[in-house]
């Protein structure tokens, strides 16, 4: 009865494949890979994309939730990856996962959706040619502020060293490369600049702003934006969106100095025992379908050309950030992982976070 119900599965795939052009597993894939386990944020991918994957190529598939990069990183690393096969991580910690030999080797002849990204996509700093992960969303970092309340900001010295009217009335990110990185571009320096000299001086900057700060705040900033408690944020793109969505006042702006490229990604974990399966749930991924779903849903810029060709011209005219080009999008430093540095930029946080 197993192997019949695993043919039967296997027939579906092939149906399913014939109609809508997704890839399907061989049915010796779909036998070996009973099931595999993949971490991702909440709420990150639709909820019905296992139940989906699953029907069109017979592989089960178990979601195991993270808050954290940090928290899915130490768990991964203090398992060697066992026990999951696909990781959604920020590029960073994709680059580390790499170096730490966690990673494994895309193989792109079972990936054929991957012609579905821009060729910028391709060209990231942290993995050119998509060699161990794949891009999922994408992004800047910026200023998310009420255009009925201020004049629109220029410089991230703005949110730093705010006018007197602004101040308490400002919140920013207190995720150690986010708010080191507001600093770095302020002082003109590279973002992966791990240097005692840009630290120190980043430090002082940063505890400096602290004095001028409504609060540090990563979850809830867009809302404080909306109710007029704040009225400018140091914000993720997609989440300025949310607060777009509820208050057309609100706008956001990328300082003149320039911002970072975030790159959210999907990994194969080099531990995985089914390789095959985890190879066929990336390229389902990488569907028109998921693309759209993340850009409309999440209002997060995806890689996937396919998927964002096809979006609504009235979602791009309501979040106009939605429709920065990827060339444009390239020129932007990316996050890396800090190697040897990351003790040095992990202790000036903490320094940070403790003066008064």
């Amino acid at each position: 009865m197993k192997n019949l119900d695993r043919n039967r599965r296997v027939l579906s795939c092939v149906k399913r494949a014939v109609a809508t052009g997704v890839a399907c597993v061989t049915m010796a894939a779909a036998a070996h890979a009973e099931k595999i386990v993949i971490s991702n944020w909440d709420g990150y991918m639709p909820a019905d994309l296992l139940e989906n994957f699953t029907a069109a190529t017979g592989i089960e598939a178990e979601l195991s939730l993270h808050g954290t990069n940090e928290e899915i990183m130490g768990k991964v690393v203090a398992g060697g990856g066992k026990g999951y096969d696909v990781l959604f991580v920020s590029s960073p910690f994709a680059e580390a996962l790499n170096n730490l030999g966690l990673a494994a080797q895309i193989d792109h002849s079972k990936v054929p959706n991957m012609a579905n990204l821009y060729p910028e996509a391709m060209q990231l700093a942290h993995d050119p040619g998509n060699t161990y992960s794949v891009p999922y969303a994408w992004g800047t970092t910026g200023l998310c502020y009420r255009s009925d309340m201020m004049d629109a900001p220029t410089s991230w010295g703005d949110l730093l060293s705010p006018s007197d009217d602004l101040k308490g009335k400002v919140t920013m990110l207190s995720t150690d490369r986010w708010l080191m990185g507001a600093a770095a571009l302020a002082m003109g320096k590279s973002l992966n600049d791990t240097s005692q000299e840009t630290l120190d001086a980043a430090r002082d900057m940063l505890v400096s702003a602290k004095q001028s700060l409504l609060s540090y705040d990563d979850t809830t900033f867009y809302q404080k934006v909306v109710s007029g408690e704040a009225t400018m944020v140091h914000a993720w793109d997609g989440w300025c969106n949310y607060g777009i969505a509820e208050n057309a006042d609100i706008k956001y702006v990328i300082p003149e100095e320039g911002t970072d490229l975030w790159v959210d990604t999907i990994v194969i974990t080099s531990a995985s025992e089914n390789a095959e399966a985890a190879h066929a749930f990336v390229d389902y991924v990488l569907g028109e379908e998921t693309g759209v779903w993340v850009a409309s849903n999440i209002l997060y810029k995806t890689p996937n050309q396919k998927a964002m060709d096809a979006l609504d011209v009235g979602l791009l005219e309501s979040f106009p950030n939605m429709a920065m080009q990827p060339a444009d999008m390239i020129k932007y430093e990316q996050l890396r992982d800090l190697g040897d540095g990351q003790k040095a930029f992990a202790r000036t946080v903490t320094e940070i976070m403790a003066a008064q």
